[in-house]
């Protein structure tokens, strides 16, 4: 394994730390909009802010938006799996708590990531869905029954 190819997985799982704090955050500030789809506009619009300052700090060429009438329909899907991951996130993981709320998520995660990487969906090189990553996902399943056990 490269030192990059290290790096990034270290920078993975850094990132992957990110769920639980952003669904009890969002939790917490739905709770003072007074409605969780308050919540979920105001993280939305963060976000989007946070982007724009990324983009002009890191003077990223202007969009194509011509071509963007080239892509297909599917793509404009992002926002609506963003959103619907915020919402949920704000409504689910106060009521199952942080570590049942993310095990679970991550068993869909992964059942889906076998299942793009086998048939090559959304962009995604075909990785055929080996005995070895089955397995691997038969763990994932183990762990979360593990953590929602308790």
């Amino acid at each position: 394994m490269s030192f990059l190819t290290l790096a990034l997985i270290l920078i993975a799982i850094c990132v992957g730390s990110l769920p639980p704090l952003q669904a009890g955050i969002n939790a917490t500030l739905s709770g003072y909009h007074g409605h969780p789809l308050w919540g979920a506009i105001t993280n939305t619009a963060v976000a989007t802010l946070t982007l724009l300052v990324v983009i002009l700090v890191a003077r990223a060429p202007a969009s194509n938006l011509q071509s963007l009438g080239d892509a297909p329909p599917w793509t404009w899907l992002g926002g609506v799996l963003g959103a619907t991951m915020v919402l949920s996130a704000i409504l689910i993981a106060p009521r199952l708590g942080a570590a049942a709320y993310v095990s679970a998520t991550l068993v869909g995660t992964v059942t889906a990531s076998i299942v793009i990487d086998h048939f090559g969906l959304v962009g995604f090189e075909i990785h055929p869905a080996s005995w070895i990553r089955i397995v691997g996902g038969g763990l994932v399943i183990s762990g979360m029954l593990l953590v929602q056990s308790s």
